[in-house]
């Protein structure tokens, strides 16, 4: 497994696999990584075969983070992360430099203008624009053919797919499912944050979900009333403070006032230090 550092010596190792007619695929990462990572990791390995590049980034952004966010303090381990780069047969992990990715005078933004207003958009003003920025830049670093993100970052997932079709970047985007903890607990870097108490108060955000999805599929279309369902869940945790609940269409990413067939059920909770977000999809279809 090789470890890049400079941008010329990655696209100069992707130019040549691809001379050679096989594909580069990559799985963006800020590190610190989980099993939710390692998915990615195996479905970035599966999509590449055995012949072609598997590369795995390892680069905490600075400009998605806001001035009161958690940049300074954001969980770093790149001894454990190279090792499950090795584990899960990554060939490649680039790990570019602050002034690499922004060089002094940098001054160029990308920005999915609507996609980024909604959800996490609302309360994390610039959060869309620097991550949108971050994957254009990596992709030109990387030059992949495929590129791996999870569902979790639901709205991440839709930015960059609108990014690489109105920008023409002729990279295929891959969603990988949300893996969870045994108790339902969305995989997270920022789990770290949480005390043990804290990790129990946890456990309502997929309970709450869980809990709109069997109210959809049972009849309840409303979004008020899924919303509500999900609310009464989350506050009996005193801990946890709800920033959003929302239920939208899966790809526009704007508020339903009734599901019709299939929604988007997304949610922002903070507990403790933690800001955690999840979703899932819901249906009117009813269950078998």
């Amino acid at each position: 497994m090789e470890i890049i550092k400079e941008v010329s010596l990655m696209q100069a190792r992707s130019k040549a696999v691809k001379a050679e007619g096989q594909k580069v695929v990559f799985v963006p990462t800020m590190g610190f990584l989980h099993d939710g990572h390692r998915e990615l990791l195996k479905a970035g390995r599966k999509a590449v075969g055995k012949d072609g590049l598997l590369v795995l980034s390892i680069f905490v952004n600075p400009t998605q983070f806001g001035p009161k966010e958690d940049l300074s303090s954001y969980p770093r381990d790149m001894d454990r992360d190279l090792k499950m780069a090795g584990e899960e047969g990554v060939d490649a992990v680039f790990t570019p430099g602050v002034d690499d990715v922004y060089p002094e005078g940098f001054e160029t933004f990308v920005e999915v203008a609507v996609l980024s207003k909604h959800l996490c958009g609302e309360t994390r003003p610039g959060h869309f624009r620097g991550v949108a920025t971050v994957v254009l830049k990596l992709f030109n670093m990387v030059l992949p053919d495929i590129a791996v993100f999870g569902k979790k970052d639901f709205q991440q997932l839709k930015i960059i797919e609108r990014m690489t079709m109105d920008l023409n970047l002729g990279v295929a985007i891959v969603g990988v499912e949300t893996v969870r903890e045994r108790d339902g607990l969305a995989m997270s870097s920022r789990n770290a944050y949480l005390s043990e108490s804290e990790r129990e108060a946890a456990r309502c955000i997929p309970a709450a979900l869980e809990a709109a999805s069997g109210g959809a599929s049972s009849g309840v279309r409303q979004a008020t009333d899924l919303i509500e369902i999900m609310k009464k869940i989350i506050e009996k945790e005193p801990v946890a403070v709800i920033e959003y609940l929302r239920v939208c269409d899966k790809e526009s990413l704007e508020d339903l006032d009734k599901i019709e067939d299939e929604a988007l059920v997304a949610l922002a909770v903070r507990i403790g230090g933690a800001r955690l977000i999840d979703n899932t999809l819901v249906s009117t279809r009813v269950r078998a």
